[in-house]
């Protein structure tokens, strides 16, 4: 298959170029309630790759995953593990309690949920797990999909930054509604307006996106609004497990597009 154009607004030249940044910046999740430890080792041999094909950022798991995947995986890739996952509750003992046991396994990210159903509640939360991770990279789940409005959005968004957020994430990608264009430049904006945030907070969509040109699509929204040198692993990441089919397929030269279902 010849090289693609990708569509019209994008910042990268071909879908190629897409694939492989895409690649780079994925954070290859599996958060199924039925995963087990084969599950988990077939994750990270996909997250490593065949020679050439080169490695994704991360792979993302349960918590009681967090210690098997490092043993599995080069240390090349971060093992992410999700806290306060995926309900978001106000319980701060057990958000913390989830983020000592991914400290414990060493891992190197936690993604962890915001109290979306309670924003009064999110300071102490945030704040009890940041301290107890830190040195860590902390991303911090929203799940937009489920906020009311755009204030509501804004007034999240300067929660997780206020209690020292290194990503601000869309969605968990287990409601209705997960990552959109619109939720993802309100994360984008609000990181961009907060002198604190503007050069070092990063962004990661999550949930429902499945083809390079999904993954294209909010390149180019991270470059519009942060900047092209924030569109690499240090600042942006796509959670999702469904995308490496299609990444694969475009690098290959085969037919992009028809990627399955994701199961994040």
């Amino acid at each position: 298959m010849g090289t693609r154009s990708m569509t019209q607004g994008t910042a990268f030249a071909d879908e190629v170029t897409t694939a492989r940044l895409a690649l780079a910046c994925l954070d290859l999740t599996s958060l199924n309630d039925g995963d087990t430890a084969a599950d988990v080792q077939r994750l990270c041999e996909r997250a490593a790759g065949p020679a050439g094909r080169g490695p994704v950022a991360a792979v993302c798991v349960w918590p009681h995953f967090a210690a098997l995947a490092r043993r599995n995986l080069p240390a090349s890739i971060a093992v992410a593990a999700v806290a306060n996952f995926p309900d978001g509750r106000s319980d701060v003992a057990r958000a913390v309690h989830d983020t000592r046991e991914i400290v414990a396994a060493g891992a190197q990210e936690v993604d962890v949920v915001l109290p979306w159903r309670d924003l009064g509640a999110a300071p102490a939360l945030l704040s009890a797990v940041r301290r107890a991770c830190a040195g860590l990279r902390l991303k911090v789940i929203l799940e937009t999909g489920e906020l009311r409005d755009d204030d509501a959005i804004d007034r999240a968004c300067r929660i997780a930054l206020g209690a020292g957020a290194d990503f601000l994430k869309t969605s968990t990608g287990k409601v209705k509604v997960n990552a959109t264009p619109h939720a993802a430049r309100l994360l984008l904006q609000a990181i961009a307006a907060d002198r604190r945030s503007a050069s070092r907070v990063g962004f990661k969509p999550a949930g429902g996106i499945r083809t390079v040109a999904d993954a294209g699509e909010y390149m180019a929204l991270v470059a519009e609004v942060l900047g092209r040198d924030a569109v690499g692993p240090a600042r942006f990441r796509i959670g999702a497990s469904g995308l490496l089919n299609d990444i694969e397929a475009v690098l290959s030269g085969g037919a992009a597009g028809s990627a399955p279902a994701s199961s994040y």
